[in-house]
């Protein structure tokens, strides 16, 4: 019997552009508005210093936004399958532990 092992997300840019956040139900209009500004600026530097970004909340803490579920589709993400994610809206209870 093998034991999946789950590592914690990399904050790499790499990364985020297989993350399905942005287009998760949860993820509403009034947040993507509201964390426009600051997701830019963090894209354009290294996410990977990052402390907090509105996006990829496997890697990251939980939104600052988003306050109810509205569906979930982490178990659509390429990253859910790469790490070994096993749970569902990280956006409400922030990244994947180190195992």
């Amino acid at each position: 019997m093998s034991q999946v092992v789950t590592t914690q997300v990399a904050k790499t840019k790499k990364n985020l552009k297989l993350c399905r956040c942005m287009k998760c139900p949860t993820y509403t209009f009034m947040c993507k508005m509201k964390n426009m500004p600051g997701n830019l600026m963090a894209m354009m530097g290294d996410i990977g210093k990052k402390d907090h970004m509105e996006a990829m909340y496997c890697a990251f803490d939980e939104s600052t936004c988003i306050t109810e579920e509205k569906g979930c589709i982490c178990m659509t993400c390429a990253l859910f399958k790469k790490y070994s994610l096993d749970k569902a809206y990280y956006c409400l209870g922030g990244k994947a532990p180190k195992m």
